[in-house]
């Protein structure tokens, strides 16, 4: 069922240019609340392009990207962490030698009070391993018991949670994952699925790029399938099947409009 609920992000016809090729080409977006929007398209669709310029990692041509119904314009990522938006790249961007508190705090330590923090900049480390510890723990982070063991001795897997806890640590508005479970196995991708899940249902909603199917029908709440640098088609998992958005990938299949979900299912 489609409601009348108003989208926390919206893409309005993007429009991103590398010379003459076009990436982008007059793509929409929405996002509502309380829900896992799955990208996705076939190589070449544009959907990392998109995603990279919803985060501000890439400027954007033409176009409008609304947060909260307001108009806004991301010159950098930290514009877009600033506005409450977390993205965690397939670089995860997490630092091998720094343990995890570290580097769930990495460009966001906390500095200890008084004077200690404020004239000598001294970090607040037992303030960071609590805090990284209510967050791991709160998102049912099982397999990660030591805050305080580097990055390096941690599995793929672990690796992702750390980058996932640190979105969900800081993303107030919305967090985007591109790829997440591209380089794990089957049983860490599950785990960082059910990270996914964890998110939505405290209420934080979540961009999920990927181009495993099964994985996609398993968490999203609706499908937006790219192609040739626009959207195509909204469905869900419901509606339609893996096969059914495959073909539409591929220009094999059209959807009429009516039969897609623009809007919020419930």
């Amino acid at each position: 069922m489609t409601t009348s609920i108003a989208p926390i992000l919206e893409a309005k016809n993007l429009v991103k240019n590398y010379g003459q090729v076009v990436a982008v080409d007059g793509a929409d977006l929405k996002l509502f609340p309380g829900e896992v929007l799955a990208v996705v398209g076939d190589n070449g669709a544009g959907k990392s392009t998109l995603i990279k310029c919803l985060s501000g990692a890439e400027s954007y041509d033409k176009g409008v990207i609304e947060l909260d119904g307001k108009p806004v314009s991301f010159r950098s990522p930290q514009d877009s962490r600033e506005a409450g938006i977390e993205t965690v790249f397939q670089t995860l961007a997490i630092s091998p030698a720094l343990d995890i508190a570290s580097n769930l705090f990495l460009g966001r330590e906390l500095r200890r009070k008084g004077p200690l923090g404020s004239i000598l900049r001294m970090l607040d480390g037992p303030g960071m391993r609590r805090i990284a510890k209510e967050e791991i723990s709160g998102l049912g982070i099982g397999t990660i018991q030591n805050i305080s063991q580097t990055a390096e001795t941690l599995s793929g897997g672990q690796r992702q949670a750390v980058a996932v806890a640190r979105a969900a640590a800081f993303g107030q508005k919305l967090i985007i994952l591109d790829e997440p479970t591209a380089a794990l196995g089957v049983r860490e991708s599950s785990q960082v699925l059910r990270l996914v899940e964890k998110l939505r249902d405290s209420g934080i909603p979540v961009i999920l790029i990927s181009h495993n199917m099964p994985q996609v029908f398993e968490v999203a709440d609706r499908i937006h399938i790219q192609r040739l640098g626009k959207r195509i088609a909204v469905v869900t998992p419901k509606s339609h099947t893996m096969n059914d958005v495959v073909a539409v990938m591929t220009g094999a299949l059209e959807i009429d409009e009516k039969d897609q979900a623009l809007g919020p299912v419930r």
